[in-house]
């Protein structure tokens, strides 16, 4: 059941996107050639717990009921999510994402991005941007009496007119009180479909695009997600409000924006 947030609510759920906002800001300076995964890891759950919240990926079980046993998500190239930390450095060329999960007093808050380490080739460049800009797509159809999959068929398009493929077996999801609710928010379909978008609606957005194929597997660690084919992957993420009017996305950097 798809559950509309109070303005009180919607509040709370932006305290801890701004938690998150705050915690990229920190983490954006370590990404970079020579980075310890570990240590990003670290920084993430000192930067969250020093403002009151919790990592709410820490712990948190996947279907099989495997613990997650990091606080942020880190995907190297190939992995389009839910990738471990480890022991790993971050090596010149690679692209990485991090997606990050917070909860404060009862609410929770969720966003990725997808990093370029040092010098990255501009076939990555060209997919990195793209995730982001089908994000943007996908958000701007994020309206009242809009139906759902108009947000995946608006992602899926954009994604495919360029020649990449959307990530099918994964998908975005609403968010508020639990880190997953109703409804799951796939990155493809047939528009005009689902239910209709009302104010209120909390949705976690979220397109995983691949340079090849789209497939994957999930690797024997029970979590981390890899394409089939190899291919890198790229993922963005943001926490987004339906309103009466335009879209809110309460996990967006302004600082960002302008960068």
């Amino acid at each position: 059941m798809i559950t509309l947030k109070s303005p009180h609510e919607i509040e709370r759920i932006g305290r801890a996107c701004q938690l998150l906002i705050e915690v990229f800001r920190e983490i954006a300076p370590f990404m970079q050639p020579g980075a310890s995964a570990a240590e990003i890891d670290r920084h993430v759950e000192e930067g969250i717990r020093r403002r009151g919240g919790r990592p709410a990926f820490k712990g948190f079980p996947s279907a099989e009921g495997v613990p997650f046993p990091a606080n942020v998500c880190l995907s190297i190239n190939r992995e389009v999510v839910h990738g471990i930390p480890g022991r790993r450095i971050l090596e010149a060329g690679q692209i990485v994402g991090l997606d990050i999960g917070v909860e404060l007093d009862g609410y929770y808050g969720d966003a990725a991005r997808t990093y370029l380490i040092g010098e990255v080739s501009e076939p990555l460049q060209q997919l990195v941007a793209a995730a982001r800009e089908s994000l943007m797509q996908g958000i701007d159809q994020a309206r009242k009496n809009r139906r759902l999959s108009d947000i995946s068929h608006a992602i899926q398009s954009f994604v495919e007119k360029r020649g990449y493929s959307v990530v099918r077996e994964l998908s975005g999801h609403g968010i508020g009180k639990s880190l997953h609710e109703d409804p799951q928010v796939p990155n493809f379909g047939l528009a005009g479909r689902g239910p209709k978008l009302q104010p209120g609606m909390v949705l976690a957005i979220e397109p995983m695009i691949a340079l090849g194929r789209g497939e994957v597997v999930t690797g024997q660690d029970g979590w981390t997600v890899e394409t089939q084919d190899g291919s890198p992957s790229a993922h963005w993420e943001e926490t987004v409000v339906i309103t009466d009017r335009e879209p809110l996305i309460l996990t967006r950097d302004g600082e960002e924006q302008r960068a």
